[in-house]
């Protein structure tokens, strides 16, 4: 290992005593042991019984309370658990310390055969979009639908505000930036989270602020933090240079899924030029595209995903054809409802639909990327 890197902190038997993860109402949170992992698992109760599966999986830097706002919306449409994966929220490092894209969607494949809930309908973020495609090229039979929300799949133009957080895989850039960053307060953390990830930072409510800084101070306290960080945004860069059948747009090519994809127009991580590539990757897809959203769409805009969400679904157990997006794919909406927003932690379509829609509001969440 060369002397620039951090070394790996492995599961240790005794942590620092941290504040326990904040667990919103009608939340229930649990620990998975699994071969060579240990997961903690987000659930809300499903409004009634006998509702299909669902799998939230968060991106870089963020943690199954990412998806709160959206699992709310689709208590009535699914049964959903949303997974911290290795390394981040409340689940402990790996066993063996990979946290390659594929290392992740091994854990993610383990907890769905362990659990026997499959097929489900899976979502993903960011790095979780990532990772999320793996499971959907590699694990058919577990992946009812897929919705893909700024998923991290490789781009050959990268925008110059996303660069900073493709630095921290380069070994030594973690350990300069955290000296460099030691004086930051938690808030100012967030603050700088929040204005790279929200299409507008102002929909924020100081309720989810706060419990955002709570969260940030917690996680500050764990010692494999930076590792979890840097080594995950080493194994997607890695990821963006792989060919042949491990490529990820090779991948994208082989889901089977009816996929959704949601992309923001001020995202500053994911292209929003990547959208309609993506929209042809994807075999059996529709886009929606949010012109005022950032790189969260889930949580500034959770009503409109969740209802792209449900017309996806509709759509196909229902009228098997197009319809819930017209006659042609495609449909316009304006002003969303949307009245939740969290706060994201920074770091972080063939026959295809394309929505577009806008909207504003502002209420709270979480922490997350």
């Amino acid at each position: 290992m060369s002397s620039t890197e951090l070394p790996f902190v492995p599961p240790a038997a005794v942590l620092p005593r941290v504040a326990p993860v904040r667990v919103g109402e009608g939340e229930r949170l649990r620990s998975v042991g699994l071969p060579g992992v240990t997961l903690t698992v987000r659930s809300r109760p499903p409004a009634s019984e006998g509702l299909p599966p669902a799998l939230f999986v968060h991106g870089l830097g963020g943690s199954s309370q990412n998806w709160s706002a959206l699992m709310e919306q689709l208590e009535d449409e699914v049964d959903g658990e949303a997974v911290d994966l290795p390394g981040f929220g409340d689940s402990p490092p790996p066993d063996d310390g990979n946290y390659s894209v594929t290392g992740h969607a091994r854990a993610v494949i383990r907890f769905l055969d362990a659990s026997g809930r499959g097929p489900v309908h899976l979502f993903g973020n960011s790095l979780g979009g990532a990772v999320s495609t793996r499971v959907a090229a590699a694990r058919p039979d577990l992946v009812r639908t897929l919705t893909l929300v700024s998923p991290a799949l490789p781009e050959i133009r990268v925008q110059r505000t996303a660069v900073p957080t493709g630095l921290l895989a380069v070994p030594g850039v973690a350990g300069l930036f955290t000296r460099y960053s030691k004086g930051w307060t938690a808030e100012e953390r967030v603050r700088g989270v929040t204005a790279l990830c929200y299409g507008d930072p102002a929909r924020v409510t100081p309720e989810s602020f706060q419990q955002a800084v709570e969260e940030m101070e917690r996680r500050l306290q764990l010692p494999y933090f930076w590792d979890a960080l840097t080594r995950s945004a080493r194994g997607l860069v890695n990821a963006y240079t792989l060919g042949g059948q491990h490529a990820l747009w090779r991948q994208a090519e082989r889901v089977l899924a009816p996929t959704l994809l949601v992309y923001g127009g001020r995202d500053q991580l994911v292209g929003f030029r990547m959208a309609q590539k993506a929209a042809r990757a994807f075999r059996e897809s529709r886009l929606l595209t949010l012109p005022e959203a950032g790189h969260v769409a889930m949580m500034e805009y959770p009503e409109t995903v969740a209802g792209a969400f449900r017309e996806l679904v509709a759509d196909k157990v229902g009228t098997g054809g197009k319809g819930a997006f017209g006659g042609d794919g495609s449909v316009e909406a304006s002003g969303g409802r949307d009245g939740s927003a969290g706060v994201s932690g920074a770091f972080g379509t063939s026959a295809s639909g394309a929505a577009t829609a806008s909207g504003g509001g502002a209420d709270a969440a979480t922490v997350g990327s």
